[in-house]
Order: structure tokens, then C-alpha cells, then sequence
């Protein structure tokens, strides 16, 4: 099975950016849909985007459209979350999840995926 790790959070000003990383190991790195999801104290895990395995298809929530972006590097088996223009409530844990029958139905629900990492802090405040 996948093993994943995130990094790349931390303290930003609204209006700047963060990327955010998440390094697998386990199996082919290519196998596997990706996703990026954003939790708050007291709400459900909502799904921010998302990549597909083999050709690479992009999701995006509609808060995320036209600020983020989604990339993967199977080589470093590595999959980015570039975000620009950040926002208060962008804050949040930011998780990554694998999932290995590709993105289905949908591909932005946390149900979708089998693996998870443990998350990395995103803070958007002045």
C-alpha cells in the first residue's frame, strides 16, 4: 500500500501563496488518483482537488478554481498543490489521499480514497 507524507504548509498573508507536496512510497506512484483535501475544527473533510492516475484529469472544487493547482510528478513520485491568492478561509489541514481505482464518480469525495497522510497546516491570516 501507498504510504504518503505532506509538507509544505505553514503562516501566510492573504493575497500570497503556498505549495503544498505529498511524497508517496509504496507501489508505482502512477497507479494511484490523488487528492487534496482541507479540514477545520468542527466541519467535514472537503475535497479541494484532485488528479487521476494515467491521464492525469484535474478536479477542482469551486472555491479552488482559477487559484489553485494540481500537479504530479510520478518520477519523484510527488503530487504539488500550488495555491495562489490565498484567503482566510483557506486555512485549514490539508490532506492528502490516494486512491487506487483512479478518480470515479467523484472524485472530490473523501470516500473516494483508501490511503491518507497526516496533513500539514495551512494558516491564511494577517
Amino acid at each position: 500500500q501507498v504510504q504518503l507524507m505532506e509538507s509544505g504548509g505553514g503562516l501566510v498573508q492573504p493575497g500570497g501563496s503556498l505549495r503544498l507536496s505529498c511524497t508517496g512510497s509504496g507501489p508505482p506512484f502512477n497507479w494511484y488518483a490523488f487528492g487534496w483535501f482541507r479540514q477545520v475544527p468542527g466541519k467535514e473533510r472537503e475535497g479541494v482537488s484532485a488528479i487521476n492516475s494515467f491521464d492525469s484529469r484535474t478536479l477542482y472544487a469551486d472555491s479552488a478554481k482559477g487559484r489553485f493547482t494540481i500537479s504530479r510528478d510520478n518520477a519523484k513520485k510527488t503530487v504539488y498543490l500550488q495555491m495562489n491568492n490565498l484567503k482566510p478561509e483557506d486555512t485549514g489541514v490539508y490532506y492528502c489521499a490516494a486512491s487506487q481505482y483512479g478518480l470515479g464518480r467523484d472524485g472530490l469525495n473523501k470516500t473516494e480514497y483508501e490511503y491518507w497522510g497526516q496533513g500539514t497546516q495551512v494558516t491564511v491570516s494577517s
